[in-house]
């Protein structure tokens, strides 16, 4: 059987980030289908959930591997885009525990000081304009 399966699959594209992605977005259309009271929401749901999952099913079972790439990439790119917002956010609230973050008078460059060193005078890197600060 699973020769069989194997041999079906060959030359086809396959589970990618974006088919395993709608898939998890299916099953959570479902769940929440599940919970909800509404008989028209139920169905509406579980119908957009089905169109999702055929959707997924279908890219995997392609064997057009150059579309399905190309939407792979954009998927990808997306995903990366708004990761990438999530991460720069979460660093920056971990660096302001131990870190104040003053900008430059003289070009506007954003400087990291240690906190708790009391007032101190700052040089920027870029410019050399001096200030002073408290910490």
């Amino acid at each position: 059987m699973k020769k069989k399966f194997l041999n079906f699959m060959q030359g086809r594209y396959g589970a990618d980030h974006l088919s395993n992605f709608l898939m998890v977005v299916s099953m959570v259309l479902m769940i929440i289908g599940f919970i909800t009271r509404n008989d028209i929401a139920i169905l509406i749901l579980f119908f957009l959930a089905m169109i999702i999952l055929a959707f997924s099913y279908l890219r995997i079972f392609s064997k057009n591997h150059y579309k399905r790439y190309a939407e792979n990439e954009k998927y990808l790119k997306f995903h990366n885009k708004v990761k990438g917002l999530f991460s720069k956010n979460s660093r920056k609230v971990k660096q302001k525990k131990q870190y104040r973050i003053y900008t430059c008078p003289g070009c506007s460059v954003k400087i990291r000081i240690p906190r708790g060193k009391g007032k101190i005078m700052i040089t920027c890197p870029k410019c050399k304009t001096e200030f002073m600060r408290k910490s």
